[in-house]
Protein backbone atom coordinates (compact mmCIF):
# COMPACT_ATOMS: atom_id res chain seq x y z
CA UNK A 1 0.00 0.00 0.00
CA UNK A 2 2.82 2.51 0.78
CA UNK A 3 4.45 1.74 -2.78
CA UNK A 4 1.23 2.23 -4.05
CA UNK A 5 1.09 5.90 -2.25
CA UNK A 6 4.41 6.82 -3.05
CA UNK A 7 4.26 6.25 -6.76
CA UNK A 8 1.32 8.61 -6.46
CA UNK A 9 2.89 11.09 -4.72
CA UNK A 10 5.67 11.23 -7.04
CA UNK A 11 3.16 11.51 -9.89
CA UNK A 12 1.08 14.29 -8.61
CA UNK A 13 4.74 15.94 -7.57
CA UNK A 14 5.70 15.20 -11.34
CA UNK A 15 2.65 16.83 -12.65
CA UNK A 16 2.91 20.09 -10.37
CA UNK A 17 6.46 20.19 -11.28
CA UNK A 18 5.92 19.89 -15.15
CA UNK A 19 2.48 22.08 -15.23
CA UNK A 20 3.37 25.38 -13.15
CA UNK A 21 3.22 29.00 -15.23
CA UNK A 22 6.97 30.55 -15.32
CA UNK A 23 6.12 33.76 -17.25
CA UNK A 24 9.08 33.96 -19.74
CA UNK A 25 9.92 30.19 -19.90
CA UNK A 26 12.06 29.06 -22.46
CA UNK A 27 14.57 25.91 -22.73
CA UNK A 28 17.47 26.69 -20.19
CA UNK A 29 19.53 23.56 -21.13
CA UNK A 30 20.52 21.95 -25.24
CA UNK A 31 19.52 18.73 -25.72
CA UNK A 32 23.12 17.20 -25.76
CA UNK A 33 23.96 18.32 -21.88
CA UNK A 34 20.25 16.92 -20.78
CA UNK A 35 21.47 13.62 -22.83
CA UNK A 36 24.82 13.39 -21.14
CA UNK A 37 23.15 13.46 -17.74
CA UNK A 38 20.54 10.67 -18.48
CA UNK A 39 23.35 8.38 -19.91
CA UNK A 40 25.36 9.48 -17.16
CA UNK A 41 28.40 10.35 -19.30
CA UNK A 42 28.22 14.05 -17.20
CA UNK A 43 26.46 14.79 -14.51
CA UNK A 44 24.81 18.53 -14.36
CA UNK A 45 26.34 21.30 -12.72
CA UNK A 46 24.81 23.06 -9.50
CA UNK A 47 23.77 25.38 -12.36
CA UNK A 48 22.52 23.45 -14.72
CA UNK A 49 20.41 21.77 -12.02
CA UNK A 50 18.87 25.20 -10.56
CA UNK A 51 18.22 26.20 -14.93
CA UNK A 52 16.21 22.48 -15.10
CA UNK A 53 14.60 23.10 -11.74
CA UNK A 54 13.85 26.48 -12.13
CA UNK A 55 12.04 25.96 -16.19
CA UNK A 56 9.47 23.88 -16.84
CA UNK A 57 9.80 23.30 -20.07
CA UNK A 58 13.57 22.77 -19.90
CA UNK A 59 11.65 19.92 -17.37
CA UNK A 60 9.27 18.80 -19.60
CA UNK A 61 12.07 18.39 -22.42
CA UNK A 62 14.35 16.32 -20.29
CA UNK A 63 11.57 13.88 -19.07
CA UNK A 64 10.36 13.82 -23.21
CA UNK A 65 14.27 12.92 -24.27
CA UNK A 66 14.00 9.94 -21.01
CA UNK A 67 11.01 8.54 -22.15
CA UNK A 68 12.35 8.48 -26.03
CA UNK A 69 15.36 6.69 -24.67
CA UNK A 70 13.67 4.32 -22.57
CA UNK A 71 11.78 3.77 -25.32
CA UNK A 72 14.60 3.20 -27.97
CA UNK A 73 16.22 0.59 -25.78
CA UNK A 74 15.57 -2.62 -27.97
CA UNK A 75 14.35 -5.35 -24.99
CA UNK A 76 13.07 -8.91 -25.96
CA UNK A 77 10.52 -10.30 -23.85
CA UNK A 78 13.02 -13.52 -22.41
CA UNK A 79 16.32 -11.27 -22.85
CA UNK A 80 16.28 -8.21 -21.53
CA UNK A 81 19.28 -5.38 -22.77
CA UNK A 82 21.14 -3.07 -20.37
CA UNK A 83 22.86 -0.25 -22.14
CA UNK A 84 24.17 0.93 -18.87
CA UNK A 85 23.20 2.60 -15.35
CA UNK A 86 24.07 6.06 -13.36
CA UNK A 87 23.36 7.17 -9.93
CA UNK A 88 24.76 10.10 -7.91
CA UNK A 89 26.13 10.07 -4.09
CA UNK A 90 23.65 11.68 -2.05
CA UNK A 91 22.81 12.92 1.93
CA UNK A 92 21.04 9.26 2.44
CA UNK A 93 23.93 7.16 0.78
CA UNK A 94 25.11 4.58 3.31
CA UNK A 95 28.13 5.89 5.22
CA UNK A 96 29.37 5.16 8.78
CA UNK A 97 30.78 8.65 8.86
CA UNK A 98 30.86 12.09 6.87
CA UNK A 99 34.29 10.77 5.70
CA UNK A 100 33.87 6.91 5.32
CA UNK A 101 31.77 5.75 2.85
CA UNK A 102 30.28 2.76 2.59
CA UNK A 103 28.13 2.15 -0.22
CA UNK A 104 26.53 3.80 -3.64
CA UNK A 105 23.90 2.34 -5.82
CA UNK A 106 22.81 3.23 -8.79
CA UNK A 107 19.19 5.05 -9.41
CA UNK A 108 17.37 1.94 -11.09
CA UNK A 109 19.45 -0.40 -7.77
CA UNK A 110 20.66 -2.81 -10.37
CA UNK A 111 24.36 -2.09 -9.07
CA UNK A 112 25.76 -1.79 -5.53
CA UNK A 113 29.56 -0.19 -5.49
CA UNK A 114 30.97 -1.07 -1.72
CA UNK A 115 33.95 0.75 -0.35
CA UNK A 116 36.43 -1.46 2.17
CA UNK A 117 38.91 -0.05 4.24
CA UNK A 118 41.84 -1.94 3.60
CA UNK A 119 46.03 -1.94 3.99
CA UNK A 120 45.54 1.61 4.57
CA UNK A 121 43.83 2.09 1.51
CA UNK A 122 40.30 1.00 -0.21
CA UNK A 123 39.06 -1.65 -1.66
CA UNK A 124 36.02 -1.08 -4.43
CA UNK A 125 33.77 -3.84 -5.07
CA UNK A 126 30.82 -3.57 -8.01
CA UNK A 127 27.96 -5.94 -7.25
CA UNK A 128 25.01 -7.14 -9.78
CA UNK A 129 21.63 -7.25 -7.83
CA UNK A 130 19.80 -11.03 -8.42
CA UNK A 131 16.62 -8.90 -9.18
CA UNK A 132 18.05 -7.27 -12.34
CA UNK A 133 16.12 -8.37 -14.66
CA UNK A 134 19.43 -8.68 -17.23
CA UNK A 135 21.52 -10.42 -14.46
CA UNK A 136 21.02 -13.96 -15.71
CA UNK A 137 22.32 -13.02 -19.31
CA UNK A 138 25.05 -10.42 -17.69
CA UNK A 139 26.54 -13.57 -15.78
CA UNK A 140 26.27 -15.75 -18.34
CA UNK A 141 27.80 -13.58 -21.30
CA UNK A 142 30.56 -12.23 -18.26
CA UNK A 143 30.96 -8.73 -20.74
CA UNK A 144 33.45 -6.35 -19.59
CA UNK A 145 32.50 -3.51 -17.58
CA UNK A 146 33.23 -0.64 -15.87
CA UNK A 147 32.66 2.00 -13.35
CA UNK A 148 32.98 5.98 -13.89
CA UNK A 149 32.90 8.86 -11.93
CA UNK A 150 31.23 12.11 -12.88
CA UNK A 151 34.22 13.62 -14.35
CA UNK A 152 35.22 10.39 -16.82
CA UNK A 153 37.62 8.60 -14.98
CA UNK A 154 37.66 4.85 -14.86
CA UNK A 155 37.01 3.84 -10.77
CA UNK A 156 36.97 -0.38 -11.80
CA UNK A 157 37.09 -2.35 -15.17
CA UNK A 158 37.05 -5.59 -15.02
CA UNK A 159 34.34 -8.97 -15.38
CA UNK A 160 31.62 -10.30 -13.13
CA UNK A 161 32.30 -13.04 -11.02
CA UNK A 162 29.98 -16.01 -10.71
CA UNK A 163 28.73 -14.30 -7.70
CA UNK A 164 28.12 -11.25 -9.74
CA UNK A 165 31.43 -9.13 -8.26
CA UNK A 166 34.00 -7.24 -9.73
CA UNK A 167 36.62 -5.80 -7.22
CA UNK A 168 39.82 -4.02 -7.51
CA UNK A 169 41.62 -1.53 -5.80
CA UNK A 170 40.41 2.41 -4.84
CA UNK A 171 42.28 4.22 -7.69
CA UNK A 172 42.54 7.64 -6.17
CA UNK A 173 44.13 9.23 -3.60
CA UNK A 174 41.20 10.80 -2.26
CA UNK A 175 38.72 9.16 -0.30
CA UNK A 176 35.52 7.29 -1.93
CA UNK A 177 33.25 10.28 -0.42
CA UNK A 178 35.66 13.00 -1.00
CA UNK A 179 36.67 12.05 -4.96
CA UNK A 180 32.91 11.57 -5.95
CA UNK A 181 32.33 14.78 -4.68
CA UNK A 182 34.91 16.48 -6.47
CA UNK A 183 33.75 15.17 -9.34
CA UNK A 184 29.52 16.12 -9.34
CA UNK A 185 29.05 13.39 -7.27
CA UNK A 186 27.45 11.04 -10.37
CA UNK A 187 28.91 7.86 -11.26
CA UNK A 188 27.65 5.16 -13.96
CA UNK A 189 28.16 1.67 -14.51
CA UNK A 190 28.35 1.04 -18.36
CA UNK A 191 29.65 -2.15 -20.66
CA UNK A 192 32.55 -1.92 -22.33
CA UNK A 193 32.57 -1.45 -25.91
CA UNK A 194 34.59 -4.65 -27.92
Amino acid sequence: MNSAKDDLDARLQERVLLSRPAPGDRLMLADATLLAALDGSRPLTPNERQALSASPLTLRRFRQLSLERHAAAPVAANDPVWTGSSGMLRAASTASSAEELEALVTDDDHWTLHFLRQDGGWQVILSLSAEAPFATRLLREQPQLRVIDGGGAIVLQGRLDADGECERAWPFATAPASHFQLYGAGFAVEPVAP
